[in-house]
């Protein structure tokens, strides 16, 4: 009986020592072991390609050259074609600046056509109108139009305003000249205009000198550079 509470009382003396011993063992330590033996086993090493990244050049030409043409009504003489080319310079984002030459070929005026050809006020030459004028110009409406569902292109709303002259008739007139446009960029290099601008000239072939207002309409194609 004796033996018998000898080897339960030595079993739990060694059950004892074996707890305390645990115990004592920092913590850190334990987790730190558990913490490499997990990253050993679930450490992945992905094999990545790396693509090399081509970014396109974006062109900074700030000079644009636009031929254009349309109809431009000259008071008392009818709507008559019109042509001309443009060179603007982008000065910013917002500005640019832009000189025009513009040339028409007018028809008879009212007083002409009622009193018939014997009444002719103007040669053919003399007929010949050309302006040219100098005008500053803001984009006020910057946008984009999609086409598809991919692809978009940059598009612009603009108000312009310049002064210059116009040669018609018997004289050359000063002419202040203002409107808006809308601008569509087809790329980097190349655009699409839509214009309608108010050319604004006394004219002295009456009696009296008289204010006029002669509305254009035109549309162009313009290139960078």
């Amino acid at each position: 009986m004796e033996g018998g509470i000898r080897i339960f009382l030595l079993k739990l003396t060694s059950s004892i020592t074996v707890a305390m011993g645990l115990l004592l063992v920092p913590q850190s330590n334990i987790i730190a072991a558990g913490l490499s033996n997990s990253e050993d086993e679930q450490l992945v090493r992905p094999e990545i390609t790396r693509r090399t990244l081509t970014v396109e050049a974006i062109d900074t030409e700030n000079f644009e050259v636009e031929l254009f043409g349309g109809v431009i009504s000259v008071e008392d003489f009818g709507a008559n074609p019109v042509y001309g080319v443009r060179l603007a310079y982008h000065i910013t984002e917002d500005f640019f600046a832009v000189g025009t030459l513009g040339q028409t070929q007018t028809g008879e005026s009212s007083y002409e056509r009622i009193s018939g050809s014997s009444a002719k006020l103007l040669t053919d030459e003399q007929r010949k109108l050309t302006y040219y004028n100098f005008s500053l110009g803001y984009n006020i409406l910057p946008g984009e139009v999609f086409v598809g569902g991919k692809t978009a292109f940059t598009t612009q709303f603009y108000l312009i305003a310049g002064i210059g002259s116009t040669e018609f008739a018997l004289g050359d007139y000063f002419t202040t000249s203002f409107g808006a446009g809308y601008r569509f960029l087809g790329s980097d290099w190349f655009a699409l205009h839509v214009d309608v601008r108010d050319h604004i000239f006394e004219i002295g072939i009456y009696e009296s000198s008289r204010e006029t207002h002669n509305i254009e309409f035109t549309g162009g194609i313009s290139l960078f550079f």
